[in-house]
């Protein structure tokens, strides 16, 4: 009997080795947040290099102890790793991670809890269904608003596409398939609007010529009067238009369009409204930005990504969907192998139902946690914190003889740096300023003291700085000013003589 009662896995770790384990990487992550600030923002190296550094072994026959294994991956991660939670990390749109979604992760791996059906993780569920009703109060729109959190942006906006084409589709959809309707079904979107549009157009089915990209104006914003007139177009060639996506913060220069404009456009004409707010919807948080977003509620589903300026770890995005049936609608199946649905309760969500995958993991802890942490006026705070960080640096490129401020919304910076004299010359080359701020942007990503994108905005190339980073502050502006300078100035000597 008591061999019976014996674990013997080469998996199992004993208690105290575990606790020993836990508190020794506990202390290494708190030290590496009090000295991320020291640290370079990436050490440059190249794919070879990090190959040669991780090495080229097999795979191992025998096991590593527990503590040379977590002794040999903290030094790889920690010291070989673009560190997007340094306080002068602006790429993309990766915020710095808080500490207690890392701590919550951890939680929840521990639990393990598949979160596709509500038998199979009864808290989690619960924790799930409460986080999506808090991110539609957050945004200010109403808490009925139901939804599921996923990977991201991309798979936030392609599980609206898919219930959005639903909804406007014919009922016969799910039977026949697109054909007969492929070459008629259309929408419309910027031309700022994300590339996973493009996926959806291919990945569903309904290929390129199924988008009409919508111009912009002088503030990158969707013109609504030519998205009237392409869609009475439309009409009037015999297309089925169903869809009209708004941008929340676009991901090159962060313009919101104009909500209410698109939603009486998509009320006229019976369209689906989805915005894409995966980075600049959660400034709809702050009061004196509630115009900016007005018409924010019109819309029949939101994308959110927490990964980004709500500061949770990677991964986790969400999908806000105005009735929620349109998810089930969509994605909900019923094989004879699940024994889910079998409780007399209106409250019984299984979140398989909702979107793309059946088995999922408990992204919503790190999410609901955060949330309680600091609550809705805690990031009301930090949030207008990197905005007010972001109008400082515009202010400072204006001010500055060599670089050029392009545009500011939200927490999105574009500038380029312009060498001395060269502004004011009548020849100006705006070739060579491209080349030069490219050539400066990919100097700067691997140079490690500063990490920025790019934007290309009215054919200028330019150097792009989103602040979604609750550990940066107005030092650390001035600073990359100071480095982008100097290093835009070593870049256009090393041009002049080529």
């Amino acid at each position: 009997m008591e061999q019976l009662n014996h674990c013997s896995s080469p998996l199992e770790i004993s208690k105290n080795a575990f606790k020993e384990m836990g508190y020794r990487l506990i202390d290494t992550v708190a030290e590496f947040y009090e000295t991320i600030k020291e640290q370079p923002v990436t050490t440059g190296e190249t794919p070879k290099q990090i190959d040669t550094v991780l090495g080229n072994a097999s795979l191992p026959e025998n096991g590593t102890s527990v503590p040379e294994l977590f002794s040999n991956t903290t030094d790889l991660l920690l010291n070989h790793s673009l560190l997007n939670g340094h306080p002068k990390f602006f790429g993309y749109i990766t915020s710095s991670p808080t500490q207690i979604g890392a701590l919550a992760d951890l939680l929840a791996a521990a639990v393990n809890p598949n979160v596709g059906a509500n038998i199979l993780s009864p808290m989690a569920t619960a924790i799930e269904k409460q986080t999506v009703k808090w991110l539609a109060e957050f945004i200010g729109v109403s808490p009925t608003y139901g939804g599921v959190l996923v990977s991201g942006g991309n798979m936030a906006n392609l599980t609206a596409f898919l219930a959005a084409r639903t909804a406007k589709a014919p009922k016969s959809l799910k039977e026949d398939g697109l054909p007969g309707l492929i070459n008629e079904m259309v929408f419309y979107c910027s031309k700022a609007t994300h590339t996973c549009i493009e996926k959806a157009a291919i990945l569903f089915g309904h290929g390129l010529k199924a988008i009409r990209w919508i111009p912009t104006d002088s503030k990158n914003k969707m013109n609504t009067e030519i998205l009237l007139q392409t869609i009475d177009d439309d009409l009037k060639n015999g297309k089925k238009p169903f869809l009209v996506i708004g941008n929340a913060g676009d991901v090159s220069t962060g313009a919101v369009d104009d909500f209410s404009a698109i939603a009486a456009i998509c009320k006229l004409h019976d369209l689906w409204f989805h915005i894409d707010g995966a980075y600049g919807i959660p400034a709809a948080v702050i009061p004196e930005y509630k115009n900016l977003f007005s018409g924010l509620e019109e819309a029949d589903s939101i994308a959110l990504d927490p990964h980004k300026w709500l500061y949770a770890p990677l991964e986790v995005g969400s999908i806000l969907v105005k009735n929620p049936q349109h998810l089930i609608d969509t994605y909900s199946s019923h094989p004879v192998y699940y024994n889910f649905s079998k409780l007399d309760d209106e409250s019984e969500v299984n979140f398989y139902e909702y979107g793309f995958q059946n088995s999922r993991g408990f992204r919503a802890l790190k999410v609901w946690m955060a949330l309680q942490q600091i609550g809705k006026n805690g990031y009301i705070q930090i949030i207008g914190e990197d905005i007010a960080l972001s109008q400082f640096l515009f202010e400072e490129a204006k001010k500055h003889t060599e670089l050029e401020a392009v545009t500011q919304n939200l927490s999105i910076t574009t500038l380029r740096y312009i060498p001395a004299g060269y502004a004011e010359s009548e020849t100006q080359d705006e070739t060579y300023v491209n080349t030069l701020n490219q050539q400066l942007l990919n100097e700067l990503q691997q140079g490690g003291e500063v990490f920025l994108s790019n934007a290309v905005v009215g054919n200028k190339y330019c150097l792009r700085c989103c602040i979604v980073n609750f550990r940066t502050t107005k030092k650390d502006i001035l600073e990359i000013v100071d480095i982008i300078v100097r290093e835009g100035k070593k870049m256009h000597e090393i041009l002049q003589r080529k």
